[in-house]
C-alpha cells in the first residue's frame, strides 16, 4: 500500500508529540506537558520531536488504510517512509503479507457416506471384560511360581565386569511380569520363581540403550522375588452387574453397554464423515500457502509438544537427546502437518464466507463468558479472549465448526434413508483452547482441527 497523509495531520501529530515528550521529560521551569515546542526541541532535539510525531502518525494512517481497503494482514508491515517533512504530505509504503486467494473446487459432490460401526456381542463382551479387569482384586500367590500377568515386587543388583554400575540396583521394584518394563528378556528370568527365591543371570543391554556406557554391554544381575500377587477377576454374574450401578442383572448391564456403544458409534460416524468432507474440500481447493502462516503453525505445534512433555515431567532437552533430534529437525518433521492444518483452515474460512455463514455477537459473548469460567484466574488468557483479536478468534472458530455441522446436516437432509446422526446443538459450547492466533484474525490458525468434535462419553461404570 502507498499511503499519502495531508500535511495538516503531521502538524497535529507534532503538537501531540510535543505534549507527550514534555510529559516524559523533566524540563526546568515547566510543569509536565506544558513546555512549548521550542523549549522541548532545545532539550530533546527537533529530530526527536519529528520522529515521535511520525511514529504515531504512520501507525494511525496505516491502520486507517487497512480498514479502508478491508485488508487483514498476517504479520506486521514493512513500512518505508518516502517523505516526512513539515509542510509537505507524509508519504509511506507498507508491504504486508495478506491471506492468500483461495479458489474452491467442489465440496458437496462427494460419493462417500457416513460409516457406522456395527455393535455386536463381542464388542459388548469386550467392555464387560474391561469392567471386570478394572474391578479386579489382587491376592497373594502361594502355591505356584511366577507367571506373566502377575504383580511382583523384586530387589536386584547388577554388575558389569564384576563392578556395580549406577542405576543397576533397587531394593523394591514393582512390576507386572510380561510387560517388559525393564531390559528386554529380564523378566523372563523371573518366571517360575516363588516369593523369597533368588535367581542370577547374564543379560545384554540393547544397542540403542539410552545410557551409552551400557548400550550393547553384558551385565550380570542377582534378583530376589520379594512379593507375588495375582489378579482375581470378579465373576461375570448379576451380582457383579449390580455392584456397578443401578442394574437389575447382567443382561441389563449389557443392554446399557450396547446402547452407549451404539450412541458412540453414531457420534464417531458423524465425526469421521465430517473429517472426510473437510479432506475432500481441501483436496479440491487451490491456493498458495504463505510461509509465514506455516512457520507460525510449526511454532504452535512445537508449543504443543512442549506442553505434552511438561505434563509427563520430561525435559525438552532430554527428549531431544533421546530422539537424537535438533529443534530444526523437529520443525522439519512438523512442517508437512503444519501445511495441511493451515490449508484446511484457510479453505474452511473461504467456504464459510461463500456460504454467508455469520456468527452473532451474542454467540461470541456467550463463549467469552464460558472462557471466563474456565480461565477466570488466568489474566493473560482472559485479556486475549476479551480483546478484539481474541473475539475474532472465537468468531472464526465458531464459524468453521458450524460450517462443518451445516455440510453434514445438509447431506443427511438429502439422504433421509440414512440413520440420523447426533450432533452438537447450536448452544453447546465449542471448546476453546488457550490463546493460539487465528488465520481469520491475521495470524496462524488455531491448533485444534476445525473438524474435530467432542467425543461422547465412553462406556464407564462406578468402581468400588
Amino acid at each position: 500500500m502507498r499511503v499519502e497523509v495531508p500535511p495538516e495531520r503531521l502538524d497535529a501529530a507534532i503538537t501531540e508529540a510535543v505534549r507527550h515528550l514534555s510529559q516524559r521529560t523533566r524540563i526546568h521551569g515547566f510543569r509536565p506537558g506544558k513546555a512549548p515546542r521550542a523549549v522541548v526541541e532545545r532539550v530533546v532535539g527537533a529530530d526527536a520531536v519529528l520522529e515521535e510525531a511520525m511514529d504515531h502518525l504512520v501507525q494511525r494512517a496505516y491502520r486507517d488504510a487497512l480498514v479502508e481497503q478491508q485488508i487483514l494482514p498476517l504479520t506486521q508491515a514493512d513500512v518505508k517512509v518516502e517523505q516526512g517533512e513539515e509542510g509537505k504530505p507524509v508519504i509511506f509504503t507498507a508491504t504486508v503479507p495478506i491471506r492468500p486467494e483461495v479458489k474452491l473446487g467442489d465440496y458437496r459432490g462427494f460419493n462417500f457416506k457416513p460409516e457406522i460401526d456395527t455393535i455386536d456381542e463381542p464388542k459388548v463382551q469386550k467392555v464387560v471384560d474391561e469392567l471386570r479387569d478394572q474391578n479386579a482384586t489382587l491376592a497373594p500367590v502361594e502355591d505356584r511360581g511366577a507367571r506373566n500377568g502377575d504383580y511382583a515386587v523384586i530387589g536386584y543388583s547388577g554388575t558389569k565386569a564384576g563392578v556395580p554400575f549406577e542405576g543397576g540396583s533397587a531394593e523394591r521394584m514393582p512390576l507386572i511380569l510380561g510387560e517388559e518394563r525393564l531390559i528386554p528378556g529380564f523378566e523372563a528370568n523371573l518366571l517360575g520363581l516363588q516369593p523369597g527365591e533368588k535367581a542370577g543371570f547374564d543379560i545384554t543391554f540393547p544397542d540403542d540403550y539410552p545410557e551409552a556406557g551400557l548400550a550393547g554391554q553384558q551385565a550380570h544381575f542377582g534378583v530376589e522375588l520379594k512379593e507375588l500377587r495375582e489378579k482375581i477377576l470378579p465373576a461375570e454374574d448379576d451380582d457383579f452387574a449390580r455392584s456397578l450401578g443401578n442394574y437389575a442383572d447382567l443382561a441389563a448391564l449389557k443392554a446399557e453397554i450396547k446402547t452407549r456403544l451404539e450412541r458412540n458409534a453414531l457420534d464417531r460416524a458423524r465425526h469421521e464423515f465430517a473429517d472426510k468432507i473437510i479432506e475432500y474440500a481441501t483436496a479440491n481447493a487451490t491456493l498458495e500457502l504463505p510461509d509465514i502462516l506455516v512457520e507460525q503453525e510449526v511454532e504452535i505445534m512445537h508449543d504443543e509438544l512442549r506442553g505434552s512433555l511438561a505434563r509427563q515431567g520430561i525435559d525438552e532437552a532430554a527428549y531431544l537427546k533421546a530422539t537424537e533430534k535438533t529443534e530444526a529437525d523437529l520443525h522439519a518433521d512438523f512442517r508437512p502437518r503444519a501445511e495441511k492444518r493451515v490449508k484446511v483452515l484457510l479453505v474452511l474460512s473461504k467456504i464459510a464466507e461463500d456460504e454467508g455463514l455469520e456468527i452473532a455477537d451474542r454467540d461470541v459473548e456467550a463463549e467469552v463468558r464460558r472462557a471466563r469460567e474456565r480461565y477466570g484466574n488466568d489474566r493473560r488468557t482472559m485479556a486475549y479472549f476479551e480483546s478484539e483479536r481474541g473475539q475474532s478468534f472465537i468468531r472464526s472458530t465458531l464459524r468453521r465448526s458450524r460450517l462443518v455441522e451445516k455440510l453434514v446436516d445438509e447431506w443427511l437432509a438429502a439422504h433421509p434413508e440414512h440413520p440420523a446422526l447426533p450432533h452438537l446443538e447450536d448452544d453447546e459450547p465449542v471448546e476453546l483452547a488457550a490463546p493460539a492466533p487465528d488465520a481469520d484474525a491475521g495470524a496462524a490458525p488455531p491448533a485444534r482441527s476445525a473438524g474435530s468434535r467432542k467425543k461422547s462419553r465412553p462406556v464407564a461404570a462406578k468402581s468400588r
